[in-house]
């Protein structure tokens, strides 16, 4: 625990304007951002007596070791920079929303030739128009359903549409009516276009008017006699309203908004966002957070606006957002959002009416949030608490093992030999800190001496970053924005316990490399698959937890993590050999100059037979490179002929087939990557 007044800035040298701060810990890991109208003013306010503070700050000033701060010119650029610093460095002491990524979106894919309607998750892309987020994809697809046959725009995939333009025949909902079938040239771009404009049109919430033209289209058609095409439109305008049913009328002046509630309570708060667009509800979402920073409701209603509109712009951000508390001071927050929008954007109370009604009903939603999380997380967290105790107590830690590292040695028959590394953090995987290794020392299959290896490489890394970034200069000033210090560094942050795949040879393997490089203050353990034991080093006998041990049940999901991982890396090196070419050994011969020599001769076989001026004849390659490519090929050795198993045949032309592929019964091509018990057994 770190004294604040160690790293207390001097008199008069913190600035008295506004900035951005941020705080340090002794590895340089950037553990908390802030932003101030008076850098000198808000700073000084971490830097009083301890019992004065907030116990969330405390643990914070106390945690850090370092302050540093950059002078920006407005508040609005205070507020782009706190946004822009929170999301690259992640700081433990931040309020941070859950991401939502996985929440679906209908999007409209209006950056491609023909426009396509599809759920989408993830990162929004430019030139794509959303509409959501809505709580389940299976609601997008109904509603899509139901719009197909008003407006019949394209939605199968690049290589189905390929497929009909090639063969000239649609697919099943070009015949059906629900496609207009661009593929085959039913319409044209232009009309396409036209067709996924207005299915935008009608998501956006511009709906009375369509169908206005629709009962009239379909009334022209009545009068006419014309009572099939009228028949059809009739259906069409119910389809319409079927469609918009599901989503009811909230705002009747048909607003668009964006409706923010937030409940909280001292430890935890949940926020709920509707989405309305055309006065309707066309998405909802919602975060919990940890209040892990005295933070008061208004702090959290501005940084709910970071995390929803720090990557949008135009009309993604809506003309009014309502709140149940204005960020203080409100008009940067106002600004920014206009900037973002490029037009005024209202950020208000709802103090009447249908909006503070509809509050109301976002706030009951967060509550109710709020409620269900607790309930859930009251047992994860008890239980998780209670493997880490119990983990702790099996193996005499001084206290629970908040972070844990596992590792893992695999390969195929001593081949394509990796490692792999795994990180667990209060009982929870991080896979942003996994690692993997190729191993590099020896070759061949000696799993012991592999995790010696692994255990160095990886704890050398450790020290060679506490040197660089454990101690720095007083009065240092690191200011840049691009200066990337603070972020996670891969190996800068030590475990409090080593997990090691296996038994007493793989401990002490693990236990030696460490002892080498004089760290003694990591704890190292093995867990042995056969009767799930724990070994510890220079222990005859192993440590038995209980088979319903929630310590057991933890270390098994950390060793059954690091096996996962490290046998998916493993099969991705073994599909990658499998599919070298001798081409690749080639200098300066790219993926399309060997594509190109492949499609003209067909195989490498027949191009091993080729002339150096029948190579030439291929597009790109000159004389010299022919020359070369010559050259590598004679110097390759041939690849061994392959056998059928079923029948015994040696197959001389494998260097004809597939690239990728080896050759089992006849008619069945086995992939490079899958498994497969000739191969033998992966380890």
């Amino acid at each position: 625990m770190a004294d604040p007044s160690s790293y207390r800035p001097r008199p008069g040298e913190i600035p008295d304007s506004p900035g951005v701060y941020k705080f340090r810990d002794e590895h340089r890991r950037v553990i908390y951002v802030g932003k101030a109208k008076s850098l000198r003013q808000r700073l000084a306010n971490y830097f009083q007596d301890l019992a004065g503070l907030h116990p969330r700050t405390r643990t914070m000033v106390t945690t850090a070791a370092s302050v540093e701060w950059t002078v920006v010119s407005t508040e609005v650029e205070a507020l782009q920079l706190e946004y822009s610093w929170i999301k690259e460095f992640d700081p433990r002491f931040n309020v941070k929303y859950r991401d939502d990524k996985s929440y679906p979106y209908l999007a409209v894919t209006m950056n491609e030739e023909y426009p396509r309607v599809q759920v989408m998750r993830g990162h929004k892309k430019k030139g794509v128009r959303y509409f959501g987020p809505y709580g389940h994809a299976w609601a997008i697809r109904d509603t899509v359903d139901l719009l197909l046959r008003v407006f019949p725009v394209r939605t199968c995939s690049a290589g189905v549409f390929k497929n009909a333009a090639r063969t000239g025949r649609p697919c099943l909902l070009g015949y059906i009516g629900k496609c207009s079938a661009p593929c085959v040239g039913r319409v044209s771009e232009e009309e396409h276009r036209e067709l996924a404009e207005e299915f935008s049109d009608f998501m956006a919430g511009r709906t009375g008017t369509y169908i206005r033209r629709l009962e009239q289209r379909m009334t022209e058609a009545a009068e006419e006699m014309e009572y099939e095409r009228a028949a059809r439109l009739r259906d069409d305008i119910e389809a319409l309203r079927k469609a918009m049913e599901k989503s009811a009328v909230v705002l009747a002046d048909a607003t668009d908004a964006d409706l923010i509630a937030v409940a909280e309570d001292e430890l935890e708060a949940a926020v709920q966002i509707f989405h309305v667009r055309g006065g309707r509800v066309r998405g909802q979402r919602g975060w919990v957070t940890d209040k892990v920073e005295d933070v008061t409701t208004a702090a959290l209603v501005e940084h709910a606006l970071q995390q929803l509109y720090g990557e949008e712009t135009g009309d993604s951000v809506p003309k009014e957002v309502l709140v149940p508390a204005l960020p203080d001071p409100v008009e940067p927050v106002q600004q920014w959002l206009t900037d973002r929008r490029g037009s005024n954007v209202s950020l208000r109370i709802p103090q009447r009416g249908d909006k503070k009604s509809l509050m109301e009903t976002v706030a009951r939603n967060a509550q109710q949030s709020l409620i269900l999380h607790k309930t859930k997380r009251a047992s994860d967290l008890t239980t998780r608490s209670r493997a880490l105790e119990e983990i702790s107590e099996a193996l005499d830690l001084d206290s629970a093992p908040l972070r844990i590292e596992c590792y893992d040695i695999s390969h195929l028959q001593g081949d394509d030999v990796v490692a792999s590394m795994v990180v667990f953090e209060d009982g929870l995987s991080r896979k942003s800190e996994y690692r993997r290794f190729q191993i590099k020392g020896f070759e061949g299959q000696d799993d012991v001496r592999s995790m010696h290896e692994v255990i160095t490489r990886r704890f050398r890394r450790y020290l060679a970053e506490k040197e660089k970034t454990g101690e720095w200069a007083d009065g240092d000033e690191l200011t840049d924005l691009k200066d990337d210090e603070g972020r996670p560094k891969r190996f800068a942050y030590p475990p409090q316990l080593v997990v090691v795949d296996g038994g007493q040879p793989q401990v002490a393997a693990a236990k030696k490399a460490l002892d080498e490089l004089g760290i003694d203050d990591i704890a190292v353990c093995g867990l042995a698959k056969r009767l799930e034991e724990v070994w510890l080093p220079d222990e005859d006998d192993p440590v038995v937890l209980p088979r319903a041990s929630e310590g057991l049940y933890l270390l098994q999901r950390v060793r059954d993590e690091a096996h996962r991982f490290a046998i998916t890396y493993q099969r991705a090196k073994r599909a990658k050999r499998f599919r070298a070419s001798p081409l690749d050994d080639v200098p300066g011969l790219g993926e399309t100059r060997k594509q190109a020599l492949i499609k003209h001769f067909g195989s490498v076989k027949k191009l091993r037979s080729a002339t150096i001026d029948q190579i030439c004849e291929v597009p790109g390659i000159g004389r010299k490179t022919a020359e070369t490519i010559a050259v590598a090929l004679a110097r390759a050795a041939p690849a061994a002929p392959a056998v059928n198993t079923a029948t015994g045949e040696i197959m001389d032309d494998m260097e004809d087939g597939a690239p990728g592929t080896t050759t089992g019964a006849p008619g069945e091509p086995v992939p490079a990557g899958a498994p497969d018990e000739r191969r033998g057994q992966e380890t």
